[in-house]
This record gives C-alpha cells, structure tokens and sequence, in this order.
C-alpha cells in the first residue's frame, strides 16, 4: 500500500507546489491511516487541515483502497 499511496500523492503535488508548499510520506499504518509530513508553506498554513482532509485525504481514497484517513505529523 506505501507505494500505492506514494503514486496517489504524486497527484496532488503539483497542486502543493504551486502554491509553494509539498508534502512527504512518513508512514502507512496496518490500520489504513497515512500519516504526512506538510511542508513549505504548507506546513502552519491556516488552510492546512482542509487541504489535508479536502484535497489529499480525498484523493489517496479514491486511489488507494484501504486507506482509511490521513493525519499530519
């Protein structure tokens, strides 16, 4: 599953960047829960949780089955 959710970030990336910001794969739980790592300007970003859930959550659960929700670190 790791490097399936690795290819489903490589989805929102793009969108990450442009706006200055990116994200890294710390972990992915037996259980389903991805945890990432939001950095640049991302990272303290008052936006950052609804990016999170509205944006990367979405979209690795579209892409990836088994994942069950994604949390920052």
């Amino acid at each position: 599953m790791y490097e399936r959710v690795l290819e489903a970030l490589e989805l929102v990336r793009p969108t990450l960047v442009a706006d200055g910001g990116d994200v890294e794969l710390v972990e992915v739980t037996e259980q389903g829960v991805v945890r990432v790592r939001l950095q640049g300007s991302c990272h303290g970003c008052p936006m950052s949780m609804m990016t999170l859930k509205n944006g990367i959550e979405r979209v690795l659960k579209e892409n990836v089955p088994g994942v069950a929700s994604v949390e920052a670190v």
